[in-house]
């Protein structure tokens, strides 16, 4: 594809050539004190920095703004991992980009600066906008951005051409006024950053166990004699879930990891709060480590799953569950049949595993009583997702491992609240019933066709069919696959808004007009006409709990997200009959709104504020499957394959140790053990020499979909401990391969896991 805005716009290159080394065999220690450290004294300094991290995660304290890995009912002092100090270091920074800094520096001028150096210019200050024509942002008064947007939404011939985007980071009570507002306008385009992670979870663990969350609790850990954990990076991306895990293994569980790459964080933990943690060795974390091909996890399951029934037909009534699987489900004799025509040679080529491998592991599920299958974005973002995530459910239901302490699946979810703005209404999918609900409360007549996901709404964006985005928070364009048509599809638009809390790639390629607007962080003190509030979130195992900043705002400026809301409702809509302005006064009334239109919620206000929140209805989690029989399913899949040709390569993106999701803190990976740069390929010496490239050589990479090319150039080959066929790379710098068509079947989840590129000598 022709790249219209210039390479340096969307992924600017690299001077630095990254410092290689070999990669970690542990992760924690002291380089994760010293990591944190260093970054909350940086930012926030050291005395406001430690003050500031000891309340977080903590009763009275505010979550943090990273994952949503559940906090233990018995805390410690320090309640926080590396990568949340990370987190709350960065938002704590002073508001830095004010009207002088966009004076000093050009859109054009920030879109050379790489993603690093956009974050580090500190917290957003005030309102801005950047008019038709306009090389530079200014700062406007709060009324006058509302009016902004209000025109703009009122002029637009249909609702539907507006899109009303939401990140994970969102507050219950944003999330739920943002999807009022949204479907009093008329719309049920309400993109989310879930389509682009775990929505292959939700639809399908929704089609085979009635609920689209895992079933399993923080508490069930302790009570796990096995665990698999497949497709995840809990040392990176989940770091307190380490804890857990070595806690298990300290109780006698045995650990199964299925994972392209040898994690650090998957092999032994350092716990830093511990003596040996600091001077020791650490624990040991997987038993038995199966580095499959990318994709080759339906394969590999179903492989396990093999052994699993031949051991059963050499040993009757001895491994399988036939009493639950009478009684509690349907489907299992298609399956049966399903995994028993699988030849084994077939299984070892899609998988990458050997025979003797999945033996193994089919013998250890096979002894199991209480099994956790833990899994994140790397079953997910295929084309194949919501049947990676439905053989695990299959695996599940092979012994009753569903609705029993210590058992059961665990999706394990990325932002803090991803999970909990979807539970009050953030979705493009409504049902009859939420929407009937909506009604009752508020008495207008909310629309019921379904409205657009991500990667639709892109593909309306580009067709100009949408020509108004307002995003609640989150950093849409390197968020999204196919970065090139996503900027020129947000360069089509009339209007762009972003209301975020730090300086980020999607400022810089926009609508016409665009405005930034500036909201609070988790961090800080929400004042407002009734006094101090709070905010709710719900974590990864479905418990909803309070979360109250205690710093000084960043810029006297700053308005909340639900005061943010709101004024975009006020103007849009200036003969609604809804209490915004009592909502922002008061967010009880948001937590009152939503007791009355989601089950679950009952006495909110109250179980809110207890040390340890509350949990949501479950029924899966005790056994009762709310689907249209009342059974738990079992599912047929056919595992994927790949026909790669020489040359051709199955790429995955991640995550560095430096960065959550699209904000990179630093450009280090410490853990894969690469320094000073992104811009690097992990590619097996096999494959690297077969391709005619030497040791360290760059090379650009070229994914082909449709007819289209998509290139992304100057990648350093690093070799790596990693599957032949497999490579990995960095994303958002690789996001620019990923096909917007190419999305999992049924969640439209983007595919960034399995992207067929090839590598060109680089010019």
């Amino acid at each position: 594809m022709a790249n219209e805005y210039g390479n340096g716009a969307l992924t600017p290159p690299e001077i630095k050539v990254p410092d290689v080394r070999h990669p970690k065999t542990a992760a924690g220690g002291v380089p994760a004190v010293w990591s944190s450290l260093k970054h909350a004294g940086r930012k926030m300094g050291l005395f406001r920095g430690v003050k500031t991290l000891l309340k977080v995660n903590k009763p009275g304290g505010f979550d943090c703004p990273g994952c949503a890995w559940p906090d233990p009912k018995h805390r410690a002092l320090t309640e926080f991992c590396e990568n949340g100090a990370k987190a709350v270091a960065d938002e704590s920074m002073k508001a830095g980009v004010d009207d002088a800094f966009f004076a000093a520096h050009s859109i054009s001028e920030l879109t050379g600066w790489s993603d690093h150096a956009l974050n580090t210019a500190g917290r957003i200050a005030a309102p801005m906008i950047r008019e038709p024509g306009a090389t530079h942002y200014r700062a406007i008064t709060w009324d006058e951005a509302f009016k902004v947007v209000g025109d703009a939404l009122r002029a637009l011939p249909d609702p539907n051409a507006a899109l009303f985007y939401t990140s994970g980071r969102t507050s219950n009570e944003a999330a739920f006024m943002y999807q009022l507002m949204a479907r009093e306008f008329g719309t049920n385009n309400m993109p989310d950053c879930s389509n682009m992670c775990h929505e292959s979870s939700s639809v399908g663990l929704t089609e085979v166990i009635g609920i689209g969350k895992g079933t399993v609790t923080l508490e069930d850990f302790d009570h796990a004699d096995t665990i698999f954990i497949l497709g995840q990076n809990p040392g990176t991306n989940h770091p307190r879930m380490l804890t857990a895990l070595q806690a298990a293994k300290r109780n006698g569980a045995v650990i199964v990891t299925i994972n392209p790459l040898r994690e650090a964080g998957l092999l032994r933990f350092k716990h830093p709060q511990e003596l040996r943690g600091i001077v020791g060795s650490g624990t040991e974390l997987t038993d038995l480590y199966l580095q499959v091909r990318i994709n080759g996890d339906v394969a590999a399951l179903q492989g396990i799953m093999k052994a699993m029934l031949e051991a059963e037909a050499a040993d009757p009534g001895q491994v399988i569950d036939r009493e639950f699987i009478e009684t509690r489900t349907a489907g299992f004799e298609d399956f049966r049949a399903g995994i028993v025509a699988r030849t084994w040679d077939a299984l070892e080529q899609l998988s990458g595993l050997d025979k003797a491998a999945m033996v193994e592991a089919g013998a250890i599920a096979a002894k199991a009583n209480r099994l956790i299958a833990c899994w994140a974005m790397g079953l997910t973002q295929h084309k194949n997702g919501v049947a990676n995530v439905q053989e695990v459910v299959n695996f599940l239901l092979l012994r009753g491992q569903i609705g029993r302490k210590g058992a059961g699946p665990c999706p394990v979810r990325g932002h803090s609240n991803v999970q909990g703005d979807r539970t009050v209404g953030i979705t493009e999918k409504p049902s009859a019933a939420f929407l009937g609900a909506l009604e009752k409360r508020f008495g207008f007549h909310p629309p019921s066709a379904h409205g657009l996901d991500t990667v639709h709404a892109i593909a309306a964006m580009d067709a100009g069919k949408a020509s108004v985005f307002i995003g609640l928070g989150g950093n849409f364009l390197s968020a999204t696959p196919d970065t090139e048509v996503t900027a020129r599809a947000m360069s089509r638009c009339d209007l762009t808004v972003h209301i975020s809390t730090k300086l980020n790639r999607s400022h810089l390629i926009t609508g016409k007009t665009a405005l930034i607007l500036p909201c609070l962080g988790r961090t800080e003190t929400d004042m407002q006409a009734s006094g101090e509030q709070l905010v709710t979130v719900e974590n990864s195992m479905g418990v909803v709990h309070a979360s109250r900043g205690g710093n000084a705002p960043a810029s006297p400026y700053l308005l909340s997200e639900p005061a943010i809301v709101a004024g975009i409702a006020r103007a849009a809509l200036p003969e609604s009959a809804l209490p915004w302005a009592e909502f922002v006064a008061d967010y009880g009334l948001v937590r009152d709104a939503i007791e009355a239109c989601i089950p679950g919620f009952d006495d909110y206000n109250a179980r809110a504020v207890l040390p340890d929140g509350f949990e949501l209805p479950n029924g899966p989690r005790e056994g009762v499957f709310p689907t249209a029989d009342g059974r738990a399913h079992f599912t047929v899949h056919t595992p994927p394959a790949h026909d790669l040709k020489p040359n051709e390569y199955l790429m995955m993106t991640i995550r560095t140790h430096d960065q959550y999701n699209t904000t990179v803190y630093g450009t280090d990976d410490r853990y894969r053990g690469i320094y000073g740069g992104r811009r690097v390929v992990l590619i097996n010496s096999k494959d690297r020499e077969e391709a005619g490239f030497a040791a360290g050589a760059k090379a650009t990479l070229v994914s082909l979909f449709r007819g289209e090319e998509r290139i992304a150039p100057d990648f350093l080959l690093v070799d790596y401990d990693i599957p032949r066929g497999s490579v990995a790379t960095y994303f958002p710098e690789a996001n620019v391969l990923v096909p917007l068509g190419h999305k999992a079947d049924r969640s439209h989840t983007p595919a960034s896991k399995s992207v067929v590129v090839t590598l060109r000598r680089s010019e």
